[in-house]
């Protein structure tokens, strides 16, 4: 079969990652017998030099006719003036917005063998594995209004935090619908003590448990949540939050597995359902990382489980999801990490060398 696939290495170490996840699913082409073909285009910092935005109108109409994203990351100190009218964040949240993207799935698995490498003692952290479903599309990055101004009394600023009850419903249904694949049990995450968006979001949580009786569902402040998420990680299975929250608590949860280098995520445009395709945009959640770019060392295990995600949801290859995955936990049990990884005893090796070692092992 054959798929199109758009590139969007962006800055700093998110070119580098992204060559390795094109290199896994070459690999899976060659094994099963997939065409990919992979066009490739700017976004971030590298557009803004080039282009003088972040995100070219030509590059989002790609996006819209490929199959899959596969994203890397975007920004660095280049770039990096809060002044700025143009910033690289802006090629992201436009991207999210044009293509629809509302639903974030992050999920976070401690692979056995890294146990140790968690800053979380082992006898609390082991056999975590859970996923986060963050909102994507709306809350504070995208309400408003959204302005900075000065008064005579100094600058003033203010962002809107901002809730429908359909952006509400929809992406609480995705979380539903992957708890009912899981151990069906969902945390609704919200700040309903405080905030009139997440009474809002409780009150439509707690109406829609009533459609899923076979999910066990709770409400959980998000304050409680990021203690609980290192208290006691293995409690979780799917979290639902909205997008400032999730942005936060996801990059907490990555501690869990050891480094943000091991997890992956996917943005979607529709619930997830078995079998069904998906059109997504699939990136580690790490940043640029510009003290690390140019030196072959970041650790692509993020973009390449990213680069199974794809497999599974937007090509509905559940297959070669499982063979990119397994390839992965081979690799480490064969005892190779990235610097990111690394513990006595193991063997270190570069970035490009971890993404040979797993196209390998698929092979």
């Amino acid at each position: 079969m054959k798929f199109n696939i758009m590139v969007l290495p962006g800055d700093g170490v998110g070119t580098e990652v992204a060559a390795e996840g094109i290199k896994v699913l070459q690999a899976i082409g060659k094994k099963y017998r997939h065409s990919f073909v992979f066009a490739r285009g700017l976004v971030g910092g590298a557009a803004i030099d080039v282009q003088g935005t972040a995100l070219a109108a030509e590059t989002l109409a790609l996006c819209k006719k490929s199959d899959a994203v596969l994203f890397g990351a975007v920004g660095g100190p280049k770039w990096d003036d809060p002044k700025a009218k143009v910033r690289p964040e802006d090629g992201i949240l436009a991207l999210r917005k044009g293509l629809g993207l509302f639903a974030n799935l992050r999920p976070m698995k401690l692979y056995p063998m890294l146990v140790n490498t968690s800053p979380i003692k082992a006898d609390i952290v082991r056999g975590s594995d859970f996923i986060f479903v963050r909102e994507l599309t709306g809350g504070l990055y995208f309400g408003r209004p959204k302005k900075r101004w000065q008064t005579t009394r100094g600058w003033r600023a203010v962002d809107t935090m901002a809730y429908s009850e359909k952006e509400i419903d929809r992406i609480l249904r995705v979380g539903f619908e992957l708890a009912r694949s899981r151990r069906k049990r969902l945390v609704s995450v919200d700040k309903a003590n405080v905030l009139e968006t997440s009474r809002l979001w409780r009150q439509i949580a707690t109406e829609l448990a009533k459609e899923y009786s076979d999910v066990t569902m709770e409400h959980m402040l998000v304050d409680s949540c990021s203690m609980r998420l290192i208290q006691q990680p293995t409690y979780f299975d799917v979290m639902v939050t909205e997008n400032t929250f999730g942005d936060i608590l996801t990059d907490e949860a990555s501690m869990l597995a050891g480094s943000m280098g091991m997890m992956p995520s996917a943005s979607l445009a529709a619930i997830p359902r078995e079998g069904e395709k998906s059109f997504g945009l699939y990136e580690p959640i790490h940043g640029s990382a510009p003290k690390r770019a140019g030196q072959n060392m970041a650790n692509p295990i993020a973009t390449i489980l990213s680069a199974a995600m794809l497999l599974r949801y937007s090509l509905a290859l559940r297959k070669e999801a499982q063979a990119v995955e397994t390839a992965v936990e081979a690799v480490l049990q064969d005892g190779y990490r990235t610097y990111d990884i690394m513990s006595e005893g193991m063997n270190k090796v570069s970035t490009g060398e971890m993404g040979d070692l797993i196209a390998r092992k698929i092979g």
